[in-house]
């Protein structure tokens, strides 16, 4: 008990220090000055009414509930890098002088951080710019080394955009790609991989941890397959590193790609572990100075890498009880929306699931509509990498959704700085604007009447 409460205070207390940070740094005659100047080029500015950006005006800054795109840096990460920042200024691949050496030695720190984190070696972790660099150089790396006898890789539908246009990239140079595709519940089947490997397969890539529907997928059974059949297996862990238990060795991968912004750390960096027993052997993206044995050359970022470390140490310590807390809240919100609304639908398997990743469908709505009206609530429909787009989501899709119900999916991120006020507030707003777009909504009318609209044959005039 007594850790426990200690736990809540010093969550409280970390909760409260970031707050502040934020509000300081909008709110400061600084940074409105700031705001002010760059007004043209952001289309932003805020006055007495409220903030208004690019043509939206809202009362004052949202509840962040998109952790799936990004999460907010802990103070605790905030303090290394500025620490390192002063003191480590020196280039960490300057081996003739104290500097270099101080700077060399914060990197390797941080390399222990990382490895430890997924049970890993030091001498297994790659640094470079974050997942979408670690995927590419997955991919590409391993399938451009075997090129003389591998030319067939295996994926899925749901993977991130990064993985799947590599894939396209590589199909484009003449490899053959499998999607595979994945069943209702988002997760693979295992039968289905096992008949997709192929003698020249050089390479499976499924992601841990979805981003857009949270679902996991069974690691272990997967890298059993892999090991059975002897391919190289690839994840992308970015969505689970820091969030659930994860085990290089358990889940027998070759490759991991990883990304420092997805667990309160600092975006710009991520790393790619490249299994040494037995060997993987990949073709650089980059040449260059030859930095990382030789796989990404390039000046390290010392800060940036120091806050991936520290970010890492703070989730193995927390990992357990931000579960807990996390798993608190998804409950709280999804209870709460359900018991004043229907026709709510989870997206994704909710026994095998990242308590943090809430993707709901509201039928009857527009899904644009709906977003645009929680401008209160910082959520989003889909991946920030493919939000751009108003197509329905290619994850849902392949999940076998309807359009009409894939475009009114709202994907909530919960996080390790979110509060119960802030689910309370959220459940609030969403209930009240998914009851304003129905009552304006005809279909909705209908249901209620008890007619079966799927049933309907609409005419065209």
């Amino acid at each position: 008990m007594a850790s426990k409460i200690i736990s809540s205070t010093i969550r409280r207390t970390l909760t409260n220090r970031h707050n502040a940070i934020s509000r300081r740094h909008h709110l400061s005659t600084a940074a409105a000055t700031a705001t002010t100047s760059t007004a043209t080029a952001t289309e932003s500015y805020a006055d007495e009414s409220g903030i208004m950006m690019k043509g939206v005006r809202i009362s004052g800054r949202p509840l962040y509930l998109d952790m799936q795109a990004t999460t907010p840096l802990d103070p605790r990460v905030f303090d290394a890098m500025n620490a390192s920042s002063i003191h480590d200024y020196g280039n960490p691949h300057s081996r003739t002088h104290l500097y270099g050496w101080e700077a060399e030695n914060a990197v390797e720190v941080a390399r222990i951080q990382v490895a430890k984190l997924i049970g890993a070696s030091p001498k297994e972790i790659v640094f470079l710019s974050g997942a979408t660099e670690a995927n590419n150089t997955a991919v590409k790396g391993v399938m451009h080394f075997y090129k003389d006898k591998k030319k067939h890789v295996i994926t899925t539908q749901t993977e991130h955009k990064c993985v799947l246009d590599s894939c396209r990239h590589l199909q484009q140079e003449g490899f053959e790609v499998t999607y595979l595709p994945v069943k209702t519940d988002g997760l693979v089947d295992l039968e289905m991989l096992k008949e997709a490997i192929r003698p020249d397969t050089g390479l499976v890539s499924v992601m841990a941890v979805n981003n857009e529907i949270g679902v996991v997928q069974p690691m272990e059974e997967i890298g059993r397959i892999c090991k059975e059949y002897k391919v190289p297996f690839h994840t992308d862990a970015a969505q689970a590193i820091g969030k659930i238990p994860v085990d290089v060795e358990k889940w027998n991968v070759s490759l991991m790609s990883m990304s420092g912004h997805k667990i309160y750390g600092p975006k710009g960096v991520g790393a790619l572990y490249v299994r040494r027993r037995p060997r993987i052997r990949i073709e650089p993206l980059m040449n260059g100075g030859g930095q990382e044995r030789g796989l990404r050359s390039g000046t390290l970022s010392t800060q940036q890498v120091v806050g991936f470390g520290a970010a890492c140490e703070l989730a193995m310590k927390e990992m357990e009880y931000d579960e807990k807390w996390i798993k608190r809240l998804q409950e709280r919100l999804l209870n709460g929306v359900r018991e004043k609304l229907d026709g709510v639908v989870v997206n994704g398997s909710m026994e095998s699931r990242y308590v943090g990743n809430l993707n709901l469908s509201f039928a009857y709505v527009e899904g644009e509509s709906l977003l645009m009206g929680l401008k209160e609530v910082a959520v989003s429909s889909g991946s920030a990498c493919t939000s751009a787009s108003l197509e329905p989501s290619y994850v849902l899709r392949a999940l076998g959704v309807d359009e009409d119900m894939a475009h009114t999916s709202i994907r909530f991120g919960i996080g390790r700085f979110t509060t119960e006020e802030e689910i309370d507030r959220a459940v609030e707003l969403t209930v009240k604007q998914v009851e304003k777009l129905r009552e304006m909504s005809p279909l909705y009318e209908m249901v209620k009447e008890g007619i079966d609209i799927k049933n309907i044959q609409w005419s065209q005039h």
